[in-house]
């Protein structure tokens, strides 16, 4: 193959892009040695950088390193990449990169694999269900370092069960390893040595955390069980310190100054960091809206410190008794939050809203602002209801009765445009000061709520048209429509209750709401709209814009929270690239970059849902195990052949009825019209089915709590 002539890179060596055109023309795996000499690259450093680049590449699953030390292009060998995805019985998946059907692995494949690993694999065929299975290539990246779960000690060896049960492996402790940890703690283990085909993982103990039954203790285990980074390295600490707690006066200049206007921030009563604040007012016919948004960008620079740590988190957590931030506090609640009565930097999304809620102009400008009124949802409730305004400031209510207003615009729009309405109450632990559970409240949404969400959508459906328009690398939030299979399941469901239902082929939002208002009223209406829910595929980050179907919008960007989500930090950057004149071409990411961090920050957070989960089941575990032999109303939220899912409705807390507890007959499964029939009686159980059950049983240590059905009297 001829040399190509030495280029002037900005960068010292090739892009990743350019890698990816040799390895392509070439036609066959290449050496270290053959691509420096390809590209001009002579001495020591030069082979570092582009050992470098050659290992970014296999990690984001580009290219991979056989055996002979050659790169070779994924695609070239029929390879796959993707995250595993373990499963507590042994086997496993592959969540492909590429969006494909997951691909099973056996528990053979999966012997030398933990949860989370990146991975390579080569689909050799078909499993007995028709989904592709694969044989593991290659791990390009182990996915998690520690692992949390409990220590046992028999016969002198040491064994740690992670709590994650997606980890079917056990990892042996070493003599000396144990770090004083006794039998039965929680502890946390760091991986010495992965399993391989024939040999177990080894570990050390790095910490202990606590006794099983410690109150408190579920977050700690969470966090490490699924490898949520708490600690802030010294390069960190030392970049948020410099900025001090207010903003410089140099800071300011060349921003449109906002601080005389009424912006004010709504959230929870217990939110600590806010990054949006809103205003509205008459304009002609509409409105002028009017979302200031906290300038995060301005102070975490690209490749900073700060930067790379955010990327590494992807999303604050939000645990019952703690946040793990994205950004450290100094930022997250400090300079970053649009705290009342303080100078703060801010992007701002400036909108002209038309009579019927019609966004018809939009502009970005980066400002500054001094919030108004830091107000809770309930304050904002309690005004517009016209329960109490005692807690409203007057100069900010007539403000709030314009954007109230505009709410119900904008509610019309939502509905003319057939966005999915799923209205399910959520609920807020209540701990004691020893972190126990003391109550579960379930939380119903009001118009404040509902009136701050629909402002932030309408600054993200800005914010992507925005970077559709300008052709700039960004992440766009996409929601694919729902998967033909799982939807045809939920299909055959919804006839059997006599419901009209679309076929999957032709399924559109709108559908969705005419299902959900069919139902309104009926006692199964919350199942109903959970089984709904479970048979949409899950919103993720991208490059490529596919629209957001439960919105029913065609393009739209998360942009309203980049304290505490990395996606609205890099839709940010590229505003600001734009708005401060610069041209695509020369923006700091390119399309490969974004693809990246749009897997990424998916999969942070899954990392953030699933640990989260883990932490209200545990919670509302222990909340149960002191309510053994009680009595509760439920409805059915899940039928297997196994038993029934029955959720209490006043706590919304699961539990299984075995079938075995079932009155005395035989009762088989019918999936279609998901139900349990005994055999002898006739009897039903379905899905939505109203009844009243007992705590029989509650086991923390598999999270599952056991109902008995009340026989009726």
């Amino acid at each position: 193959m001829a040399k190509r002539k030495k280029k002037s890179y900005k960068h010292p060596i090739p892009s990743r892009n350019e890698l990816l055109e040799f390895l392509e023309k070439s036609g066959k795996p290449q050496k270290i040695k053959n691509i420096l000499e390809e590209f001009g690259l002579k001495g020591q450093r030069m082979r570092a950088l582009l050992e470098d680049r050659l290992a970014g590449m296999v990690r984001a699953g580009q290219i991979i390193e056989n055996r002979r030390g050659e790169f070779c292009l994924v695609a070239k060998l029929d390879l796959v990449t993707g995250i595993v995805s373990g499963h507590r019985d042994g086997f496993g998946f592959v969540v492909r990169d590429d969006g494909g059907d997951d691909i099973y692995l056996s528990a053979r494949e999966m012997r030398p694999l933990f949860d989370g690993d990146r991975v390579v694999v080569r689909i050799i065929g078909r499993d007995r269900r028709g989904k592709p299975e694969g044989d593991l290539v290659e791990v390009i990246e182990r996915g998690m370092r520690e692992v949390a779960g409990q220590f046992i000690r028999e016969r002198g060896i040491g064994i740690v069960i992670p709590d994650n049960a997606k980890i079917a492996h056990r990892i042996l402790i070493a003599k000396g390893e144990s770090g004083g940890a006794k039998h039965g703690q929680i502890v946390v283990a760091r991986i010495l040595d992965y399993p391989t085909q024939v040999e177990q993982a080894t570990g050390q103990i790095v910490r202990v955390i606590g006794e099983p039954g410690a109150k408190g203790i579920s977050t700690d285990i969470a966090i490490h069980s699924h490898g949520i980074p708490t600690d802030w390295p010294r390069a960190v600490r030392d970049e948020a310190g410099k900025y001090g707690k207010s903003v410089p006066e140099s800071a300011k200049q060349g921003r449109v100054d906002l601080r005389g206007i009424d912006l004010v921030t709504i959230d929870g009563a217990d939110a600590r960091d806010f990054d949006d604040a809103v205003y509205c007012e008459r304009s002609g016919k509409g409105w002028r809206l009017l979302v200031a948004i906290a300038d995060v960008a301005h102070y975490v620079e690209v490749g900073s410190a700060l930067d790379k740590q955010a990327t590494a988190r992807g999303t604050s957590v939000y645990f019952p008794d703690r946040v793990v931030p994205m950004l450290p506090e100094v930022l997250s609640n400090g300079l970053c939050s649009l705290n009342p009565r303080v100078d703060r930097l801010c992007m701002v999304c400036d909108m002209r809203v038309s009579a019927d809620g019609k966004v018809t102009r939009s502009t970005f400008v980066e400002a500054v602002m001094k919030s108004s009124a830091r107000l809770t949802y309930s304050q904002v409730d309690d005004f517009l209801s016209g329960r109490s305004a005692n807690d409203v400031p007057k100069r900010v209510q007539p403000m709030l009765r314009e954007l109230h207003a505009l709410y119900k615009a904008f509610a019309q729009v939502r509905l003319r445009r057939g966005a999915i309405d799923l209205d399910i109450p959520a609920t807020r632990f209540e701990l004691g000061t020893d972190g126990s559970i003391a109550a579960i409240r379930v939380v119903e949404r009001n118009d404040a709520h509902r009136l701050i969400e629909e402002c932030m959508i309408a600054a993200n459906v800005q914010a992507a048209k925005f970077l559709r328009r300008h052709r700039i690398p960004g992440l766009y939030r996409v929601h694919a429509k729902p998967d033909p299979e799982r939807f045809a399941e939920l299909r055959l469901f919804l006839l059997s209750l006599g419901l009209k239902v679309p076929h999957p082929e032709h399924v559109k939002p709108d559908q969705f709401n005419r299902l959900l208002q069919q139902v309104k009223g009926r006692p199964d209406s919350v199942s109903i709209a959970m089984t709904m829910l479970r048979s949409l595929t899950h919103a993720e980050y991208t490059p490529e814009n596919i629209g957001h179907f439960g919105l029913s919008l065609d393009a739209y960007a998360h942009f309203t929270s980049p304290i505490r989500r990395y996606p609205d930090l890099l839709v940010h950057r590229a505003i600001r690239h734009v708005i401060r004149g610069g041209k695509p071409g020369r923006y700091t990411y390119k399309p490969a970059d974004m693809e990246r961090l749009g897997m990424i920050t998916s999969a942070h957070e899954r990392r953030a849902e699933e640990a989260t989960r883990d932490v209200e089941t545990w919670l509302k575990c222990e909340y149960m195990e002191n309510r053994l032999g009680e009595e509760f109303d439920g409805v059915v939220t899940g039928v297997t052949n196994f038993g029934l899912f029955v959720q209490i409705s006043e706590l919304l807390i699961d539990g299984l009825v075995h079938v075995t507890s079932l009155a005395n007959d035989y009762y088989h499964y019918d999936p279609g019209a998901q139900q349990l029939v005994g055999e002898r009686s006739g009897m039903t159980f379905r899905l939505g089915d109203a009844m009243r059950v007992k705590v029989q049983r509650v086991d923390m240590e598999t999270r599952r709590i056991d109902f008995g059905l009340v026989k009726e009297r």
